[in-house]
Order: C-alpha cells, then sequence, then structure tokens
C-alpha cells in the first residue's frame, strides 16, 4: 500500500492500525517485531515515521468475520467537555473507561466518535494518548501542522504533564524523585504490561517521576480503609504505565488500579464508592503550534474522584 499525504509523519504502527480495521492489535505489532513489514522494502520499527508515497508491504493477514462487522460499523458520533478549541487543535476532558482509540478487543474510542460527531472536519488526530480508565486532558490536532509540532513537543519533554493520583499509604514528602526504568512486555494471552528493571536490562527505558504531596487522608478503621496520599505526578517522560508501575514499585499503588494494585483493598474501595482507578491528567503545559505562546490548560478532578476524597475526613 501507498502512504498517502494525509498519512506523511505518523507512526507505522499507528498508521497500520488505521489502515488494517479488524485485525488485532497484537496481531499488527507481531508482524512489525517479526520484520515481516516492510517500508520501501526495507525494515521498520513501530515507531518509524512514514512518508508519503512510501511503500509498506504487508504479510497476508486475516480479519475475524466478527472483527470485521465490528469494523463496518462506524463508531457512535459523541463531543466530549471541551477545555479548549480553536483552528488549529481540540483540548478535551476525557471521561474515564473510554478508550482514546480502537483497538485491544475496543471497537472504537474518542478519536472514531469525534470523527463521527465531526464528518465536517478534514483532518482530527490524536496527539498523544492516556490509558482507557484514566480521566482527564487529551489534545487532538486540526491541521498536521499542528500535530506535528506538538508531538515534537511531547518527544523532546518540553511539555508540563501533571497527574492527581491517589495512592495508599502515607506517601513519604522527602521521596520527590523516581528515576528508575522501566521494561514492557506482552504476556501470553497479548496483554501489555510494564515493570521496573534495571539500567543494565538491553531492553530498559529510562523513565522519570517527579512526585509531591498534595494531602493525605488518614486511615478509617471503621470502614477498613488504610490511609491515601494524594499525589500531583508530573511525567518528565512518557512511557506506558509509567505512573502505575513507579508508584507500585514504592510500596504505594494507585488506589483502583486493577493491573498493579491491591486487589483486595480495590474490592474494599468499590464497596465505598471508588469504582475506578484514581488518576487523572490534571494539568497540561505546552507551546501553543501556531502562536507559540505557552498554554496551561487545567482538568478539574471529576464529581467520582473528588466526591471520594472529600468524603474521606
Amino acid at each position: 500500500m501507498e502512504v498517502d499525504a494525509e498519512s506523511a509523519g505518523q507512526r507505522l504502527d499507528n498508521f497500520l492500525l488505521r489502515q488494517l480495521k479488524g485485525v488485532p492489535k497484537t496481531h499488527v505489532y507481531r508482524i512489525i517485531r517479526s520484520g515481516e513489514v516492510r517500508i520501501n522494502k526495507g525494515r521498520a520499527s513501530a515507531d518509524t515515521r512514514v512518508n508519503a508515497g512510501d511503500q509498506v508491504r504487508l504479510p497476508p493477514v486475516r480479519v475475524s468475520e466478527k472483527m470485521a462487522d465490528k469494523a463496518e460499523r462506524p463508531a457512535p458520533a459523541r463531543e466530549f467537555p471541551l477545555l479548549l478549541e480553536d483552528e488549529h487543535l481540540i483540548a478535551i476532558d476525557k471521561p474515564a473507561g473510554t478508550a482514546v482509540h480502537g483497538g485491544s478487543g475496543v471497537s472504537f474510542g474518542v478519536i472514531e466518535q469525534l470523527r463521527q460527531a465531526r464528518p465536517q472536519a478534514r483532518f482530527l488526530e490524536l496527539v498523544h494518548r492516556l490509558d482507557r480508565e484514566t480521566s482527564g486532558i487529551l489534545l487532538v490536532a486540526k491541521k498536521r501542522s499542528a500535530l506535528t509540532q506538538l508531538q515534537d513537543q511531547f518527544r523532546q519533554r518540553e511539555t508540563g504533564k501533571t497527574y492527581l493520583a491517589l495512592v495508599v499509604g502515607a506517601w513519604p514528602a522527602r521521596k520527590k524523585l523516581i528515576d528508575t526504568p522501566l521494561h514492557k512486555y506482552l504476556q501470553p494471552d497479548g496483554e501489555r504490561r510494564v515493570r521496573v528493571t534495571t539500567p543494565e536490562d538491553p531492553d530498559a527505558m529510562r523513565a522519570i517521576t517527579l512526585v509531591k504531596v498534595r494531602s493525605v487522608l488518614p486511615e478509617r478503621p471503621d470502614a477498613g480503609l488504610p490511609a491515601f496520599t494524594l499525589l500531583e505526578v508530573t511525567i518528565k517522560t512518557g512511557r506506558t504505565h509509567q505512573i502505575r508501575v513507579h508508584l507500585a514499585s514504592q510500596g504505594h499503588p494507585i488506589a483502583g488500579d486493577e493491573k498493579y494494585g491491591d486487589f483486595e483493598l480495590n474490592r474494599q474501595l468499590q464497596r465505598q464508592g471508588l469504582k475506578r482507578m484514581f488518576l487523572h491528567a490534571w494539568r497540561l503545559q505546552f507551546d501553543h503550534p501556531a502562536s507559540g505562546a505557552r498554554t496551561e490548560l487545567l482538568a478539574p478532578l471529576p464529581p467520582d474522584l473528588a466526591i471520594f476524597v472529600h468524603d474521606t475526613p
């Protein structure tokens, strides 16, 4: 297949995920890793940027009838709470439980729903990602120039990304920096996981997280709940599951985290009203792609998280 002008600049994995509707995401990454995907007859990795006119060669891929049927059904049109919109970008407050894009067993996400809600829009692309269960600020570019400019800022760590996270236990106020590399891997069932590792690991990715205590919530013996700490967490690197794994590695997992958290405690938290992971993309700072002006966006805690914090003495 040939890369068109609108797809120029995309990562190879994102380009293929859009082209191969109905093909499981894990299969797309498998054929890339195995070297079966070629760009202009050369091997390429998932993060290779495609250019207009590139010839992408693929091995035969099969789409199950079930997946193909899902791919043919359009996503429902949906608008999301706006934090900022102009002719270059959209900033939305993504709700928890909504994926940013289709794939990995999810038929559609924010971007597909937004495109259906705005059929007149010539260009809508995700600038970055948030985990499905994470709420908060998400940027969508309305122009190719805005997309590349903003993604460059994310890659070069020129953005300021701060999350609010509620962790189990009393976080030590002196612990303000986590600089521990991460290793990403797939479980046998294809589920993506991350763990801390050592710098000597050949697959280690450096990950830097800054932590600031915002408030401490004392334990509640009457409800069987330990103490919690509400943290402001700023990431200097954007690794998969970085915050979740870094905080859990310090013995303070995020409340409600079903992958890296305390599963028994999570069940108790659900009975107390916390139905999901307490991680929210709260503040984002970046240079506007057109004016260059430093821009700061804030997304307040959603009601389900705010109520839980305020209801805990």
